[in-house]
C-alpha cells in the first residue's frame, strides 16, 4: 500500500532499506534538481563532514548511505527526471540518529520547478510499487533548497517523516545549519543533465596585441620592465625575373642610358669599346678584302703639282 504523505505526516517503515527518489517535470526554464543528504548524530548535527553525501561526494564512507544519480523516466504521457538516495538503515552506525533527505537546485528559486515529488521505495522488493510519496510546495517559492523529508529512528524502528522546509541561501545555508563546514572558494557546481552531450569545438581566439609585439632579448640583455619593443612589420619579397620559354634565346638586358655631362664640359670616352658582334653559330666567319699589292697613294701636297 502507497502512503500519500502530507507535510508534518509520518509513516512505520518495514524495509530495511530504502531508496528516496526525487522526481520533477522538465520543460523551458526549468532548474535541475540535485538530490543529497546528511546523516545527523542525536544532538541534531553531522558528526564530520564525511556525513555528507551529495554531487561531489556521493557515498558516504560507511557504504550504507549513498548517491544512484539522475535518470530520465516516463511518466505516462510525459517525461521527468530523478535523482535517487538510497539509505541502508539497519547497517548504519548506531550514533546516526536521522537521515535528511534534501532537494537543491544551483542559484534557482524552487517556484521554477514543476511537480517536485519525493517517493520512497523499498530497496529490495525491486519495481514495486513505492511505500510513500509526498508532493512538495515550496511555501514561498524563493527557496534554493528543500528538506523534503527525514528518515528517522524511533526505539528499534525507523520512520519517515514528510517535511518541505525551504531555505533562501541553497545547499551551502542548509548544509551550514546542521555543522558542515562548506568553502565557497572549493565549491564545484554539479554538472548540468546537458554536460554529457557533445558541444562544439571551440573558436581559436586572436592572440592580444601586446602578445604578438613580444620581443625575446638579445644575448646578454636582460628583459627590462618596460614596454616591449615593437617587431617589424614583415617586408615582401622581391618578385622573380620572368624567365624566357624553353627553346627560346634569353632576352638581352635592357640598359639604362648612361648620363650625360652637363653642356660645357668636357665628354667623357667610354670606359669600354662595345663589343663587335659575332655571327650566330653555325653560320660562315666574315673574310676581310685583300690589299691590293699595286695600289700607290699619289703624291700629297702643293709643293708635289706640276706647274
Amino acid at each position: 500500500m502507497t502512503h500519500a504523505m502530507l507535510k508534518g505526516s509520518n509513516v512505520p517503515l518495514e524495509a530495511t532499506a530504502v531508496r528516496a527518489v526525487l522526481r520533477w517535470t522538465p520543460g523551458q526554464g526549468v532548474p535541475d534538481v540535485d538530490a543529497s543528504a546528511l546523516l545527523l548524530g542525536a544532538d541534531g548535527r553531522v558528526r564530520s563532514d564525511e556525513d555528507f553525501v551529495f554531487y561531489n561526494q556521493p557515498r558516504h564512507p560507511s557504504g550504507k548511505v549513498w548517491r544512484l544519480g539522475k535518470k530520465r523516466v516516463s511518466q505516462g504521457l510525459a517525461e521527468g527526471l530523478t535523482d535517487t538516495i538510497q539509505t541502508d538503515m539497519a547497517g548504519l552506525d548506531p550514533a546516526v540518529h536521522r537521515v535528511l533527505l534534501v532537494a537543491s537546485a544551483e542559484n534557482t528559486a524552487f517556484e521554477n520547478v514543476r511537480a517536485l515529488r519525493i517517493l520512497l521505495y523499498d530497496a529490495g522488493a525491486g519495481e514495486a510499487e513505492p511505500l510513500a510519496y509526498f508532493d512538495i510546495t515550496p511555501q514561498t517559492g524563493a527557496e534554493t533548497a528543500l528538506i523534503c523529508g527525514e528518515l528517522y529512528r524511533r526505539g528499534e524502528v525507523w520512520k519517515f517523516r514528510a517535511l518541505g522546509e525551504g531555505y533562501l541561501n541553497g545547499l551551502e545555508g542548509l548544509a551550514g545549519d546542521f555543522g558542515i563546514s562548506v568553502d565557497e572558494s572549493e565549491a564545484v557546481p554539479e554538472p548540468s543533465t546537458e554536460a554529457s552531450l557533445p558541444q562544439p569545438y571551440p573558436q581559436r581566439q586572436p592572440l592580444p596585441e601586446a602578445a604578438t609585439q613580444a620581443q625575446a632579448p638579445g644575448p646578454g640583455q636582460s628583459p627590462g620592465p618596460g614596454p616591449s619593443p615593437q617587431v617589424p612589420a614583415p617586408q615582401p619579397f622581391p618578385a622573380p625575373a620572368p624567365q624566357p620559354a624553353y627553346g627560346y634565346p634569353p632576352e638581352p638586358p635592357r640598359h639604362q642610358p648612361a648620363p650625360q655631362p652637363s653642356y660645357g664640359y668636357p665628354q667623357h670616352p667610354p670606359a669600354h669599346a662595345a663589343p663587335v658582334p659575332q655571327p650566330s653559330y653555325g653560320y660562315p666567319q666574315p673574310v676581310a678584302p685583300m690589299p691590293d699589292p699595286n695600289f700607290r697613294l699619289p703624291p700629297q701636297g702643293p709643293q708635289f703639282l706640276a706647274r
